[in-house]
């Protein structure tokens, strides 16, 4: 019994090694700047890069599952205006899920129900492989707003909770890439 526990408890201290953020404490790179497409997962954890990457300027949101109302009253707002929607422009989702408490399985599953219902693209990032590649630092406990151009440059990353006058200031810089 003793045994049993002792290698649970190594487990657990193991996991909580592996857990913690790598990218803690990390600056975020300058804006703009170049990135190129990676590879993700979709909600079934097939791999999959960024959708209309290079064909058209790109929004998405790069959320924290533990946050993922942090600007829930900004993203129906976002909705209301179709915002995310144009010739030009086109939206998704991103969970982070390597900074999450949350079992990955249950992320996927309850993101493949809302996604069903409303048509939407969300992709899983397993490792902190978007915020690592791009350069955006520690992304731990933060909904994360994103746009890149079609020319796939990042011009836009906000991390946390948007102010009113950060969204309405949002809202006019967008409408130059729609």
């Amino acid at each position: 019994m003793r045994k049993t526990i002792l290698t649970f408890a190594l487990a657990v201290v193991a996991y909580t090694a592996s857990a913690q953020n790598d990218l803690k404490g990390q600056p975020m790179q300058p804006i703009p700047h170049k990135v190129e497409n990676i590879e993700l997962k979709d909600l079934r954890n097939n791999p999959m890069k960024l959708p209309f990457f290079g064909e058209k300027n790109i929004i998405f949101f790069y959320i924290d599952p533990d946050k993922h109302k942090q600007n829930e009253e900004f993203t129906y707002e976002m909705e209301r205006r179709h915002t995310a929607t144009g010739p030009n422009i086109e939206g998704f989702g991103v969970l982070n899920l390597k900074d999450t408490m949350l079992p990955n399985a249950i992320v996927r599953t309850m993101a493949r129900g809302r996604t069903e219902k409303n048509n939407a693209i969300v992709l899983a990032d397993d490792n902190r492989n978007l915020a690592r590649a791009w350069g955006l630092g520690d992304c731990n406990n933060c909904f994360v707003l994103i746009v890149v151009s079609k020319e796939g440059e990042l011009i836009y990353c906000k991390k946390g909770e948007l102010s009113k006058q950060e969204q309405e200031e949002f809202f006019t810089f967008i409408e130059a890439y729609r």
